[in-house]
């Protein structure tokens, strides 16, 4: 281990007294927190030269970012279980027999989610809901299987404390699938997060049509094109945490991301921006990446001993790990005037272009990285847009448009996403608020997911402008709770505190209304 500095050590104690002292944290929050100061303070892996000036760096010039991973991984980030194997299978080391009925399979979920860990330490899969409990759905009545569907959620949300939580139906419409539905529009919580993944042909309208219902009520379920998931992923795939596409029995190693305004403001044009400090820092990050992958694999010992991988609900074969970024618009916006050109991303076509040979560039490095530990994705990383965090100040989430610059008419925004969806089988999305009248006209919106698919947009979230429940980035809280801890409130779930940050300095709630 390596020393670390009194310096460090006397902030940290100070950092750690201050979450025992927090009267907005409730006694799980601290908890959470006080684990990730512990993680922080190891320095157990061989770090790459040159991270410590990019990674631990003010956000004003900061290029890398782990994301609060710290240096001694105790488990991967995103763990995807099989859960349909394990309600065939139930559970040896949970004590579990295979569920008869709809009362014991909710029961038995309810029972794994809290031994799923993650980032979080809450579990970022919940499943894919509705193919899980659709063949017990005949075991009790029609009454009952609403009831029961409905309590199960509203546990979810009142004990799986974090709105990354997340769960998929679809694109198959089943009665599982509109119960579920029903029970969000009528609750409002914002746990679990939730993806409908759509095909055309395959998703009828009516069970569209009351998705979207849903989602104006709720902000969700997204929308998930599962043509383009299928295409990279194979069928064996999920969407977990904000908007995440990942491999079904396993997950993701680790996520860090390139901050790529940084990165351009240590360039000093496009060309030395392309071809000297954004391939320098590409290394450093995935040189990091590439030890905390093998930190994890071969001395973590999470592979060895969890049950998860024990029973064969997760493979270590089928991990891979997320290359994300943020702050493409800051970055073509910064270039371009140190070019002396005009243009600003979203909104001009030399911009547009520029955005596209930086995202080929970075394409073309994960291409030729190889890491041996990430099989299912032939050896490389996946691309990720990261949907940014609460500290960030001038910092875009991925490839998005900034907020206050969105194109006037909706097309024009949507033709920019298009070109750039596509390299990112790990996730990437955009939100778009709706004006309320639209609850008269779901069809509207319908309508622009069924264009935008076939324009290979990967990843869409509306929600009504009046609506309680909001998207923040890729993750759900409520305007109510926000306010609550605004006032010095604690409030039930850790992810509000995300969104209240967000919301003062990503501009959140100024979102052009579609």
């Amino acid at each position: 281990m390596r020393d670390i500095s009194m310096e460090r050590v006397n902030t940290t104690r100070q950092e750690i007294l201050d979450i025992i002292k927090s009267p907005t944290l409730t006694h799980e929050q601290k908890m959470v927190c006080l684990a990730g100061k512990a993680d922080s303070l190891l320095e157990v892996m061989d770090l790459p030269e040159g991270l410590d000036e990019l990674l631990n760096a003010p956000i004003e010039t900061q290029c890398i970012c782990d994301l609060n991973e710290g240096h001694a991984p105790m488990r991967p980030r995103y763990i995807a279980p099989d859960y349909e194997k394990f309600l065939k299978n139930g559970s040896a080391f949970l004590q579990l027999e295979p569920p008869t009925d709809l009362f014991e399979a909710l029961n038995a979920l309810l029972i794994i989610y809290k031994h799923v860990p993650s980032i979080t330490n809450y579990p970022v899969y919940l499943g894919q809901l509705d193919d899980l409990l659709e063949p017990y759905i005949d075991t009790v009545d029609e009454k009952t299987a609403r009831k029961l569907i409905r309590l199960f959620l509203l546990q979810v949300d009142r004990t799986i404390l974090d709105s990354f939580s997340h769960a998929d139906i679809g694109p198959k419409p089943t009665r599982a699938g509109l119960y579920i539905l029903e029970a969000e529009k009528e609750l409002e919580d914002a746990v679990p997060n939730l993806s409908l993944k759509y095909e055309e042909g395959v998703t009828d309208d009516a069970f569209m049509l009351s998705a979207i219902d849903c989602a104006l009520h709720s902000a969700k379920p997204s929308f998930a094109n599962h043509l383009m998931f299928r295409r990279e992923l194979t069928d064996r795939y999920v969407i977990a945490s904000c908007y995440n596409g990942l491999p079904l029995g396993g997950g993701s190693y680790t996520l860090c991301r390139l901050i790529l305004g940084n990165i351009a403001k240590r360039a000093s044009g496009i060309e030395d921006f392309k071809t000297r400090e954004l391939p320098r820092v590409m290394e450093i990050m995935a040189a990091y990446m590439d030890e905390r992958i093998r930190f994890e694999v071969e001395e973590s010992g999470f592979f060895e001993h969890n049950f998860l991988i024990r029973e064969g609900l997760v493979e270590r074969e089928r991990f891979t790990a997320m290359f994300g970024l943020v702050g493409l618009a800051e970055a073509v916006n910064i270039l371009l005037e140190k070019e002396g050109r005009k243009g600003r991303f979203g909104h001009d076509q030399a911009a547009n272009d520029l955005g596209v040979e930086i995202m080929e560039v970075i394409d073309a490095f994960n291409q030729a990285h190889v890491n041996p530990y990430c099989e299912v994705t032939g050896g490389h990383f996946l691309l990720h847009a990261q949907v940014g965090i609460a500290s960030d100040v001038g910092v875009t989430p991925g490839t998005r448009i900034p907020i206050g610059e969105e194109p006037e008419e909706l097309i024009d925004q949507l033709l920019v996403l298009s070109r750039f969806h596509h390299y990112f089988p790990s996730g990437t999305g955009d939100i778009f608020p709706i004006d309320v009248t639209v609850h008269r006209n779901p069809e509207y919106v319908l309508d622009i997911i069924k264009g935008a698919f076939r324009k290979d947009l990967r990843y869409l979230s509306f929600y009504s402008s009046d609506s309680d429940v909001i998207r923040v980035t890729g993750y759900l809280v409520k305007r109510s709770e926000m306010e609550k801890l605004d006032a010095g409130n604690a409030v039930l779930q850790d992810t509000t505190a995300l969104g209240l940050g967000a919301s003062k300095n990503g501009k959140i709630l100024e979102r052009k209304v579609r």
